[in-house]
């Protein structure tokens, strides 16, 4: 044996067994001590300072998440509401961008049908057409045709600014249109 192999060993020794002296690395033992000590004052907070249970912060959770719906639900306007509401261009554009990420996969790029109906054209299978019913259709959806309600995941003016866009693109004609489905109302 080396003498540094001596410098290690210590002076304990079992049925012939010798012992080294090879203590943890300085990181490691901070690191241990240092969960220990975020432990006990976790601890502390928890169950003897009165910090929030889960339960509470469930609790939190779900009146936040009331009071974001709340936000959310969009109040009736009446027809000669909605016509002076969305005379404005900017609605329309604005419309164009919510359309595009959440309505085109259904209704084609061009509003003119793809899994859901052409939006252009004259003829309507829910409501007749008008403003209220486009809006309302758009709030409360059509669960049984695949269209989710989306009232609760889009801003008052988000469906405003998709019914103004759906009102600007009236018999626009799109090439590549689905044929008529429903009543004509116009």
């Amino acid at each position: 044996m080396s003498s540094q192999d001596n410098d290690q060993l210590t002076d304990h020794e079992y049925d012939g067994i010798r012992e080294y002296d090879n203590p943890l690395p300085n990181w490691w033992l901070m690191t241990f001590f240092g969960t220990v000590i975020f432990a006990f004052i976790y601890w502390l907070h928890y169950e003897v300072g009165g910090g929030p249970s889960l339960k509470a912060e469930l609790n939190q959770a779900m009146l936040a998440l009331q009071a974001h719906k709340q936000q959310a639900v969009v109040k009736e306007l009446s027809e000669a509401d909605l016509e002076t509401m969305l005379k404005d261009p900017q609605m329309a554009a604005a419309g164009a961008l919510a359309f595009t990420g959440k309505c085109a996969a259904c209704h084609g790029p061009e509003l003119q049908g793809g899994i859901g109906p052409n939006l252009t054209d004259a003829f309507w299978l829910h409501g007749k057409g008008t403003r209220e019913d486009i809006m309302h259709t758009i709030q409360k959806g059509v669960p049984d045709k695949g269209m989710p309600p989306w009232e609760s995941m889009l801003s008052q003016n988000e469906i405003l600014s998709l019914t103004a866009l759906i009102v600007s693109k009236q018999d626009t004609n799109p090439a590549g249109a689905k044929p008529p489905q429903g009543e004509k109302v116009r």
